[in-house]
């Protein structure tokens, strides 16, 4: 009955109040009629969020370039028919200013490989040879191996311990979700090759940068620098690296003979392809979000980086679907040239003049499976901005890492260094690196779970920069003189 009572008054004050207000009211609701009340920004995201978990756009993209595509390695004719692919999946998704920015590339193109063990026991081995490798004569090498459990021990390895061997290195990499093992074992990869060169060695092969236990070798780019001779380099499959330590542990002297084929073509050329979603009210205002388009020759380049393109564009197209667009400008890169390098320094040669302009960059790179934390630019995470992505990133269980970002990205590293800020939405890579650079990249490996999830948080997390108007510069800027409080 009490309930009741006061149900009965509130009603009766509301009746009083309406009335009162009824003047008032009635003059502006013309006004009201006439400019409508701000959609809110949050609430904008959550339905963004909420629509991409449910949207079908990335799956598709994901499914059309690696099946009608394929493997994407910069200079072979796929390369080109990705190119044309992309301008057309950005004119038909409605982007705006679709642009092809062609720039030099030198490519490589792999040929005829194999490796064996000639002894102490014969036996067959997996390999790929590492990207950008030059090839072996057309016969092949043969020689003594000199095995090393890590790259350090190949480093501090006495004087002429590799002189005229094939040295092989066979580092594992550890498993984590954040994929730091690759940084630790991929100097392997890295400057393994060159370093074996300076030491006398006549060939490389190392243990594939993988987490995997599979026969499956991993590929991946070198590099030689001014003045070292370059050596034929490959990886081996996981088994077959442990077999190599098995058997340098019995003391006996083991020796493989290696056949690799490629060619070079100096005078080659790549792109970055680019669509907007232009700005309501800060058009010149721009946010550059992407994945790489290239991908190594061995796969289809699902996890590596179909996904990161199609969860940039259709987080974008999300966005370019609503009533009004959001007041900064969102240009998707798909860009041409990750995996051997070129593309950041091409994109900064051709956009110098406004790279001021240019608010944040942010790039998908590490396969589709969950997004699990997000960094924000130095300062930010203190920033009401960081609570206000929290509370619509949480519902995806992703949480705001109090670090800054510091790498988003090979192709947007130019940008980072020109002073832009950049995002990480940081991906569990547990499983990553079991896939990366292989044969077994496909699309088999893609959860379209995980990979919506990645959408609805890009989808999300865009939207409020480009809407509310943070300026992580002018944050960044003025922290130390906030932490000093």
């Amino acid at each position: 009955m009490l309930m009741y009572r006061r149900l009965l008054a509130a009603t009766a004050a509301l009746a009083l109040l309406s009335g009162a207000a009824h003047a008032e009211s009635s003059k502006s609701a013309k006004a009201a009629a006439v400019a409508p009340k701000p959609a809110d920004p949050v609430a904008t995201a959550e339905a963004l969020r909420d629509k991409a978990l449910l949207d079908r756009t990335a799956w598709d993209i994901t499914e059309d370039l690696t099946t009608t595509i394929g493997p994407r390695l910069v200079g072979s004719p796929a390369m080109e028919r990705a190119k044309d692919w992309g301008v057309a999946k950005l004119k038909a998704l409605g982007f705006t200013d679709v642009k092809v920015e062609p720039f030099a590339k030198s490519s490589w193109t792999r040929g005829e490989e194999s490796a064996e063990l000639v002894g102490p026991y014969p036996m067959k081995l997996s390999i790929v040879g590492l990207g950008r490798t030059v090839p072996t004569p057309p016969e092949g090498i043969e020689a003594d191996v000199a095995l090393f459990r890590t790259y350090a021990e190949m480093i501090a390895a006495p004087e002429g311990a590799l002189k005229g061997k094939i040295a092989v290195i066979t580092q594992p990499m550890v498993k984590a979700q954040d994929g730091s093992g690759y940084g630790v074992a991929g100097i392997s990869r890295r400057s393994g090759p060159v370093e074996a060169a300076k030491r006398g060695a006549v060939a490389l092969l190392i243990r594939s940068i993988s987490t995997s236990d599979s026969t499956v070798p991993h590929t991946g780019v070198t590099a030689f620098g001014d003045g070292v001779a370059s050596i034929p380099s490959a990886a081996m499959g996981v088994p077959e690296a442990e077999q190599l330590e098995r058997l340098a542990k019995e003391g006996k002297p083991l020796r493989i003979k290696l056949k690799l084929a490629s060619t070079t073509d100096a005078n080659d050329v790549a792109w970055n392809i680019s669509g907007e979603i232009k700005g309501a009210e800060k058009p010149d205002e721009v946010i550059v979000i992407g994945g790489h388009l290239d991908s190594w020759d061995v796969g289809t380049g699902a996890l590596d980086d179909a996904t990161g393109i199609a969860i940039t564009t259709a987080a974008a197209k999300l966005i370019g679907d609503l009533p009004k667009h959001p007041k900064r400008t969102i240009r998707v890169v798909m860009w041409g040239s990750e995996e051997s390098g070129g593309s950041s320094e091409a994109y900064i040669a051709a956009h110098k003049d406004e790279v001021a302009k240019i608010v944040l960059a942010g790039e998908s790179d590490s396969g589709a499976d969950r997004i699990y934390a997000l960094k924000l630019p130095a300062g930010a995470a203190t920033h009401p901005f960081a609570t206000t992505a929290a509370n619509v990133l949480a519902p995806l269980k992703i949480y705001v890492n109090r670090a800054p970002a510091s790498h988003g990205g090979a192709d947007i590293e130019g940008l980072e260094q020109a002073g832009v800020p950049s995002i990480e939405l940081e991906q569990d890579a547990s499983r990553y690196f079991d896939y990366h650079h292989t044969a077994d990249d496909t699309l088999n490996k893609v959860r379209p779970d995980e990979l919506a999830q990645n959408v609805a948080a890009w989808a999300s997390l865009i939207y409020l920069v480009a809407e509310t108007g943070v300026d992580f510069r002018a944050i960044k800027a003025a922290a130390p003189a906030t932490a000093a409080h």
